[in-house]
């Protein structure tokens, strides 16, 4: 039986809102231009899309629209491409919920990140990755220790491997020495970066997929990429990286989401506002992701 593979580039979805004065914040999620930012992505050659993540401010949504975002999502890249549906709740009962929603609406993996808003000890981080992963799709566990509090270190990544269908671990903290451990105590868990700017490095060392923030922006160049690098075709892979990273470097700071969102309105498509807590970028800050925007546009010959 082979093993279910979420590789590739997966784009973590933003998700675009519209004015409503009725809605949450006053901002209602606009599932056409959701869907049709997730056509554009799989048509850009991504092999993938991933909703309901941070990036796609799962937390700020209500039940009806998060389930309805992965729903749209799901609809709409059809049988073109995967979708990794994320599931974090603050514990193994919301999440198991939420992956049983995916499951019945017909994803094909599931993101889940530690309990969520707590500092979960080592037999409750495998208790929660057991209850997700006994819905039966295959699982790509979250290291994000930066906001989780949570170290899902190599040696207890060894152990979380063990557990069915775990599949694969999203690695977002930032040391690329971990791709190699993480293979030597885990072999049979796929690597898969999370933070785009350690991603050549990741891939380099063996990472077989990059869930990504920026390939919102510009997804074929970053597609262009990911194949160069698992070519090993390292001097046009750098060439390629070294503009962009200033840009990518936004993916981990605590503005990712409206960095992000501006890249996408720079390039012509729509990224637009965040719903609470996110509030508008300083002007400091939208100035600076402009500039390094900029930089990574000019590099790829965009206007």
């Amino acid at each position: 039986m082979s093993t279910p593979d979420l590789g590739g580039v997966v784009v973590a979805t933003a998700l675009p809102y519209r004015a409503d004065a009725s809605a949450p914040a006053g901002l209602a999620v606009d599932y056409d231009a959701y869907a049709a930012h997730c056509r554009w992505l799989v048509d850009n050659g991504c092999r993938g899309v991933g909703p309901n993540g941070s990036l796609g401010e799962y937390s700020s949504l209500t039940d009806e629209e998060r389930r309805r975002v992965a729903r749209t999502a799901i609809e709409t890249v059809g049988d073109d491409g995967i979708v990794v549906v994320g599931v974090h709740g603050p514990g193994s009962h919301q999440a198991r919920y939420w992956a049983e929603v995916a499951a019945e609406d017909g994803a094909d993996g599931l993101l889940c990140l530690p309990p969520t808003m707590y500092r979960a000890n080592r037999g409750e981080v495998l208790a929660h990755f057991e209850a997700v992963a006994s819905v039966g799709l295959p699982v790509m566990v979250y290291n994000n220790p930066i906001d989780t509090k949570v170290d899902l270190t190599p040696a207890l990544l060894a152990e979380i491997a063990r557990i069915d269908n775990v599949v694969a671990v999203k690695e977002f903290s930032g040391d690329v020495r971990r791709v190699l451990e993480i293979r030597e105590q885990a072999p049979g868990l796929d690597v898969i970066s999370g933070a785009d700017d350690v991603v050549l490095e990741s891939l380099l060392m063996g990472a077989t997929g990059w869930f990504a923030g920026f390939p919102n922006v510009f997804p074929a160049e970053s597609v262009r990429l990911f194949d160069l690098a698992r070519a090993g075709k390292l001097d046009e892979a750098r060439a390629l990286y070294e503009p962009l990273v200033a840009a990518f470097r936004w993916d981990s700071r605590t503005e990712f989401v409206q960095a992000i969102k501006l890249g996408m309105d720079l390039v012509g498509r729509y990224g637009g506002p965040c719903r609470p807590p996110r509030g508008p970028l300083t002007e400091e800050h939208r100035e600076q992701v402009t500039a390094d925007m900029r930089r990574a546009l000019a590099s790829l010959g965009v206007e």
